[in-house]
């Protein structure tokens, strides 16, 4: 329950929260604030300070595309995106298996041309 989640995290408990909570919940994949901005009620601000404290409580995982559109997505198994330089699609990949002696890998962004694009 989102609810309990917000608890546990020590966030406080506002609409707005719980509203952007349900949408990614929902969705189950990165998103951009201009993915969600009609499914919300609240400003641009208001949106990127609720999801620094999302990321600060490790609820999420922010990462920016090629063309500097910052993209949100719940913190769950790490895996790697695959964004289009194009349409800005994003793909997630569950099977990347890269290593770096002495690292720990947590995400993985790869850019480049989509198989719709390519056509």
């Amino acid at each position: 329950m989102i609810e309990d989640i917000l608890k546990n995290k020590k966030i406080k408990l506002t609409t707005a929260r719980v509203s952007l909570l349900k949408i990614f919940q929902e969705r189950k994949k990165p998103l951009s604030y201009e993915d969600i901005k009609d499914s919300i009620t609240m400003d641009k601000a208001t949106f990127y300070r609720n999801m620094a404290t999302f990321e600060q409580a490790g609820l999420f995982n922010i990462f920016s595309s090629s063309s500097n559109i910052r993209y949100f997505e719940l913190k769950h198994t790490p895996h790697a995106h695959f964004i289009c330089s194009k349409c800005n699609k994003i793909e997630c990949i569950k099977n990347v298996d890269i290593t770096i002696e002495g690292h720990k890998i947590q995400t993985i962004t790869i850019g480049g041309i989509c198989k719709e694009c390519i056509e």
